[in-house]
């Protein structure tokens, strides 16, 4: 079997409690817990589930398991060749940390400082989400138009999410009906990739600017593009919009199938991406790595 693949990292509201508990390498958990000065390990071990799951948590979290998830399979599988990456949100900085655009304790404060600025944000403005099923993208689009609110994820053909205040997306959940369209409204804290996400974007591009930023050693997609972001100044920027900007995943997806890649590794919690993938283009390798047990498994693939 080919060993190229693409990364593919997990975005907020995938995590589990339990996550990374029972990985044989404890040392980036140990690592992370010094440099943020608090146990998120604990966090991510036993929960509470409603610990973990706030903005400030969940997203270290994912970003640490994603990382000792990737430096496991490594160990076992050396000639691992990575070709490129690409991550759901929060996930795109995991994938510039696998990349060596920064360094892991770099990252790791960085997406702790995010994921506080987006739980400000989101305390401060009383904002919802809505999962448009089905419907072409033009009726979606114009849904949103005439309800004043943001195009948030387009994760998949077919499934896009809108983003705003709680009352617009109450109204348009309502008049998607009126029109034949399919809307759930979600369960999150807050408007995620809206413009009620300004704050956070502007406290964000104050922590990216000093940075020292290195070329990534394979392409990483921008969410916001959908195309890679090799430059240190388009990285920034990339990273900051992206706060209040559209998740292109499924144009992302799209980008790297039409470059060839047709091997991708999930390393997260559950199979979100790969669900994803298997609606984008059907058919399509992807190896989850979420646990030990997944962690054993991807091996014995790799190695056959």
């Amino acid at each position: 079997m080919s060993k190229k693949v693409v990364l593919l990292f997990a975005g907020q509201g995938a995590q589990v409690v339990g996550m990374g508990q029972n990985l044989p390498d404890q040392s980036l958990f140990a690592e992370a817990d010094a440099c943020l000065g608090y146990a998120l390990s604990e966090t991510m071990f036993r929960g509470p589930m409603e610990e973990l799951t706030r903005t400030s948590r969940c997203q270290p979290a994912l970003y640490v398991q994603g990382l000792a998830l990737l430096k496991a399979f490594q160990a076992r599988v050396p000639d691992l060749e990575i070709v490129a990456a690409a991550g759901l949100s929060l996930g795109e900085f995991t994938a510039h940390a696998a990349a060596g655009t920064f360094d892991f304790t770099t990252g790791l404060n960085l997406v702790a400082r995010r994921g506080l600025f987006m739980e400000e944000a989101c305390d401060a403005t009383h904002g919802s989400m809505l999962a448009m099923l089905g419907g072409e993208e033009s009726a979606v689009q114009q849904l949103a138009a005439d309800c004043d609110v943001d195009m948030a994820n387009f994760n998949t053909p077919g499934q896009i999410v809108l983003s705003g205040t709680k009352e617009n997306i109450v109204r348009a959940a309502g008049m998607a009906k009126e029109r034949g369209l399919r809307g759930k409204e979600l369960p999150v804290a807050g408007a995620y990739h809206s413009r009620l996400m300004a704050s956070a974007q502007a406290k964000l591009a104050a922590e990216l600017a000093p940075l020292q930023l290195q070329t990534p050693r394979f392409p990483v997609i921008a969410n916001l593009t959908a195309a890679p972001a090799t430059d240190p100044t388009e990285i920034r920027r990339t990273l900051e919009h992206q706060v209040t900007g559209s998740v292109r995943w499924a144009q992302s997806m799209q980008y790297l199938l039409a470059q060839g890649h047709d091997h991708f590794l999930e390393l997260g919690p559950g199979k979100t991406l790969a669900g994803m993938m298997n609606r984008i283009q059907a058919g399509t390798k992807v190896t989850t790595i979420s646990d030990a047990a997944t962690l054993e498994k991807a091996v014995e693939e790799f190695l056959a």
